[in-house]
């Protein structure tokens, strides 16, 4: 009998703190789609990014983000706001500063006063910034809106039927550095602050060469 009962315990505590874990995870998720389905999990996305960004600690490390070097595939074509369709070709040759956001992605939204900066620094530089909006044909009203409230001046661009299979990325926002060579020089997954002196450095870097 008391076999059984010192067998029985640790079992009893360990289903009942499993099952606590559980309805927190579930509590969690019912959260988490509450807020998708209100479309407010893109404020508090926006807003927990824009306190990490805030205090340093997404910072860019551009020599933290090297490459393999691969070859940047330009075979695709993206449009401006006033509908022109412009084959990406154009910017062989030349240092590209290229980032992937949508209007519905806060971490997008977050970091982008930072690349606003950047761009606003970097500016008689020859280097060209593409802000490459990956919302759908019918969003245009809305990425117009968005970027005039903001007052944002760099580049922005839509795509044009089909993108890269570079481009495809899992998840955005996703940042390109492209060299005059035509290599990918960095690539980042998630935000980051982009007004450094680093990245600033890192930029004048692929120029000079």
């Amino acid at each position: 009998m008391t076999n059984h009962i010192s067998i029985t315990k640790p079992i009893y505590h360990f289903m009942k703190a499993f099952l606590s874990l559980l309805k927190t995870g579930l509590i969690a998720i019912m959260i988490i789609g509450m807020l998708k389905v209100t479309g407010l999990f893109g404020g508090v996305a926006y807003l927990s990014q824009t306190l990490a960004l805030k205090s340093g600690a997404l910072n860019v490390n551009p020599d933290g983000q090297k490459s393999a070097k691969a070859n940047f595939d330009y075979n695709f074509y993206i449009k401006n706001l006033q509908g022109d369709k412009i084959p990406f070709e154009q910017y062989k040759g030349k240092v590209v500063f290229l980032n992937l956001w949508a209007t519905w992605c806060g971490p997008c939204k977050a970091e982008m006063p930072g690349i606003q900066k950047l761009y606003d620094k970097m500016k008689g530089e020859p280097i060209e910034f593409v802000m490459l909006s990956i919302d759908k044909d019918n969003a245009l009203p809305k990425v117009e809106s968005y970027v005039s409230k903001n007052n944002y001046t760099f580049p922005i661009f839509m795509p044009s039927g089909y993108l890269a299979e570079q481009l495809q990325v899992p998840s955005i926002p996703t940042t390109f550095v492209i060299d005059k060579e035509g290599k990918i020089a960095m690539k980042v997954v998630g935000t980051r602050n982009y007004d450094t002196e680093k990245m600033r450095e890192f930029l004048r870097k692929q120029i000079a060469r």
